[in-house]
């Protein structure tokens, strides 16, 4: 077997290793702002629903109240709104609508979040491969060059850096994970008590239709 490409990719050291780390610290900040900022709209949307939804089922028929959840634009109103559009069907059209919607809302509430797990969990690894090609790199130079033990401490410095920029890259992706994947949660959770609500408000409006034709 041909080692010679081994060889050459294990003598390169970890610099190579610490741009790609940076890279992948640049895609971070760019998920997490962006997921942020989806998630703070999809809770404001949701504060102005709270409200609203839970006056109109009182007081108003299910047509109005199709209106009222639409002018509150987000995850929750599209899962309220495709339960709604069955309505006229029963509760079970409403509740299988519903789980459909929220697994779909769902799906795009945690889009991106894998890469924040990924990055959290091998990050430090990819570090750590770094910290390990410096280290090479650096008792190969001392073989082949017969330098001090000086220029081999200076290798390993740099080499360990690798591992620095690692768990510099992985702390605020785990962080940020779990923030961010709490907040999706609770989103969820709330706008199922929503549902649930929804679907009882459905079941008492045809419990009359149902003794009737008993």
């Amino acid at each position: 077997m041909d080692l010679k490409f081994l060889t050459s990719l294990a003598l390169t050291g970890g610099d190579w290793v610490i741009y790609l780390l940076l890279i992948c610290s640049v895609v971070s900040v760019a998920v997490i702002v962006e997921r942020a900022i989806l998630l703070r709209r999809e809770e404001d949307a949701l504060a102005g629903l709270d409200t609203a939804f839970l006056g109109g089922m009182c007081a108003e028929e299910l047509a109005d109240l199709e209106k009222t959840v639409t002018r509150h634009p987000g995850a929750a109103s599209r899962i309220l709104l495709a339960g709604l559009a069955q309505a006229k069907h029963g509760p079970a059209g409403v509740e299988d609508h519903l789980v459909a919607a929220t697994l779909a809302e769902k799906r795009g509430l945690e889009r991106r979040l894998m890469i924040l797990g990924t990055l959290g969990n091998n990050a430090p690894f990819i570090g750590l491969f770094g910290t390990v090609l410096g280290v090479i790199k650096s008792f190969h130079d001392l073989a082949q060059q017969g330098s001090g033990p000086e220029v081999v401490m200076q290798g390993l410095s740099e080499a360990l850096v690798a591992t620095a920029v690692g768990l510099f890259v992985a702390i605020p992706c785990v962080v940020a994970y779990n923030y961010l994947s709490g907040k999706t949660k609770d989103l969820l959770a709330r706008t199922e008590s929503f549902g649930r609500i929804l679907l009882a408000h459905v079941r008492t409006q045809h419990a009359p239709a149902a003794h009737k034709k008993a």
